[in-house]
């Protein structure tokens, strides 16, 4: 099957950018992934409970009836969506060539198309403690600024596991919120620089537990208490009445698909052209988180999905009128 435009991914991003191209009358083709990345089509806001900083919903919206109404919204202007993952692409060809995760090999013929968005995302890194699948978003979250200022974290004591600068800018994040906030560091020192662990380090309302490890989430079966803490060196262990536990331990890019074809920064993110979404290959456009990794906010992956439809309109354009401007030669 060949699209004019394909969009490999369903968050904001992806939507946002279904929407302006079937406007544009692109006829785009998404293929919102089936576990991809390890969570449900929509990527991580499907695991957000109550999402209240996106504009348009006063009283707040789960992440889950978001990334419905995106998907409608999609499909109301002419979005074909296909539950299905695409597992490898080829950028250098043209048309450029995506195969889907159950492709039999080359013998499978490939979807093309003339210009792709990836929109794939990034995931947050879990550790998976015992306890974790139990309480996760009830009381167990990895974004601070999209979960913080919930009511089950107001005016309680909250614990944020990581040693790097994310860590200690969503503690310090948290500070507004909670009553108190640990973070629970596994060696004797921070790896965040030096700027943002004074930071964290002489506020009042922040404790570092060095040489610790959070080893279970605990509860009362329908929400997290505490948290059972396990010294790096002794081995001990105690328990911490805490409401709320933050993972910040970085995000993973979910680009292995794309096998290397395109540039990325030393964590793997996508890299694009300043101000746009363009990235080293021609036609192909990157949205969203699978190359922000400062802000990984739901409206800002929006914003980004809109500016890969435009920047595809507008390359869609130029191939057009270099296709005339050859056959018109061809004439000659």
């Amino acid at each position: 099957m060949h699209s004019k435009v394909i969009i490999i991914g369903s968050g904001p991003a992806g939507h946002t950018a279904a929407i302006y191209a079937a406007r544009a009358n692109l006829s785009p083709v998404m293929f919102e992934g089936m576990m991809a990345g390890g969570v449900a089509p929509g990527g991580q806001l499907t695991t957000t409970t109550e999402v209240e900083n996106f504009p348009g919903f006063p009283e707040g919206i789960t992440g889950s009836e978001l990334t419905d109404k995106l998907r409608e919204q999609s499909t109301r202007f002419g979005t074909d969506i296909i539950t299905e993952t695409i597992s490898r692409v080829d950028l250098a060809a043209r048309p450029i060539k995506v195969w889907r995760e159950d492709a039999d090999g080359d013998n499978d013929a490939p979807d093309t198309c003339d210009a792709l968005i990836v929109a794939t995302g990034a995931t947050a890194k879990r550790l998976h403690i015992a306890g974790e699948d139990e309480y996760w978003q009830r009381g167990m979250s990895a974004c601070a600024v999209c979960d913080g200022a919930a009511p089950i974290f107001r005016n309680k004591p909250l614990v944020v596991i990581g040693g790097g600068d994310s860590a200690c800018e969503e503690a310090t994040f948290l500070t507004k919120y909670a009553s108190h906030v640990y973070i629970a560091v596994r060696r004797d020192a921070f790896r965040a620089s030096n700027i943002m662990a004074k930071r964290a380090a002489n506020h009042p309302k922040i404790s570092v537990l060095w040489n610790t490890h959070v080893a279970e989430a605990k509860g009362n079966g329908s929400q997290l208490t505490h948290v059972v803490l396990q010294d790096a060196k002794s081995g001990e262990k105690r328990d911490l009445e805490v409401s709320g536990l933050f993972y910040a331990i970085g995000h993973t890019p979910n680009t292995a698909f794309l096998s290397g074809q395109l540039d990325t920064d030393e964590t793997g993110y996508l890299l694009v052209k300043p101000g746009s979404t363009i990235t080293k290959i021609r036609g192909v456009f990157a949205a969203g988180d699978v190359h922000d990794k400062q802000y990984r906010q739901a409206i800002t992956a929006a914003g980004s999905g809109c500016m890969a439809a435009l920047d595809a309109e507008k390359y869609l354009e130029e191939l057009e009128a270099e296709e005339q401007e050859k056959a018109a030669a061809g004439k000659l």
